[in-house]
């Protein structure tokens, strides 16, 4: 198949930044093979990470997740890369309509990440994160400092209904003056989901206001759940 970063340069970008202005959240094509989240999950039992979280240890839900170290394996590396050269341009855009003291976002990833280490933030973010029969993710932003881009991208790795049923993804709005919306995803494997890390303008009669959003994964109700996430700026 073709390099990473020419089918992420390839997916329908017009397409995907409608939807993120619409929904919230977008969903792409099967962008990875069946090879491929098969080789990206099983990096999860093995080195090269930084850190792993017991998630029940911390109440964050129950699983594990294990944050990559540095240097990141080529293939995230590259995701990471291409995926952020085109939602930089969607995040200036967003920062434009939420006006206020939103920051505007350079052209390249490498970039981004000189303007988290000038602040402390140096530690990789992006993770694999694993669930059993019974394990869950509570509703949460991953932000880690005071430089975060404004959107993260996931896939799930393994084959919903054959390799484990439940495990859905939860993206939570938390609308001012109104009851909260649940949007609840079951991408294809491969797939990526794009989403806010923390907000996202809306229209409204007056013009964009903010709606606040947090994600989670539901109950996995039987067999095992992997999943990639890639968030673009570093943690300190």
């Amino acid at each position: 198949m073709s390099r990473l970063a020419d089918r992420v340069d390839h997916l329908d970008w017009e397409q995907l930044s409608a939807s993120l202005d619409e929904r919230g959240y977008a969903v792409s094509g099967e962008l990875l093979d069946a090879g491929e989240c098969d080789v990206l999950a099983g990096l999860f039992d093995g080195d090269g990470f930084r850190s792993t979280i017991e998630m029940a240890r911390h109440r964050f839900g129950d699983g594990r997740y294990r944050y990559f170290a540095h240097p990141l394996p080529p293939s995230i590396a590259e995701l990471r890369a291409s995926f952020y050269a085109h939602l930089a341009p969607i995040a200036n855009n967003w920062a434009d309509r939420l006006s206020g003291d939103n920051p505007r976002f350079p052209d390249s990833h490498d970039e981004l990440l000189e303007r988290c280490r000038e602040v402390g933030q140096t530690r990789p973010t992006p993770l694999l994160l694993r669930y059993h029969a019974g394990d869950w993710n509570a509703l949460h932003q991953d932000l880690y400092g005071d430089v975060y881009f404004p959107f993260q991208v996931l896939t799930v790795l393994s084959r919903g209904g054959a390799d484990y049923t439940g495990g859905e993804f939860v993206l939570l709005e938390q609308r001012p003056r109104a009851q909260s919306r649940a949007h609840v995803l079951t991408p294809a494997r491969g797939a990526f989901v794009i989403f806010p890390t923390r907000e996202r303008p809306n229209a409204g009669k007056h013009g964009y206001h903010r709606v606040g959003l947090r994600h989670g994964v539901s109950t996995v109700t039987s067999g095992e759940r992997t999943a990639l996430g890639i968030i673009f700026h570093d943690a300190r």
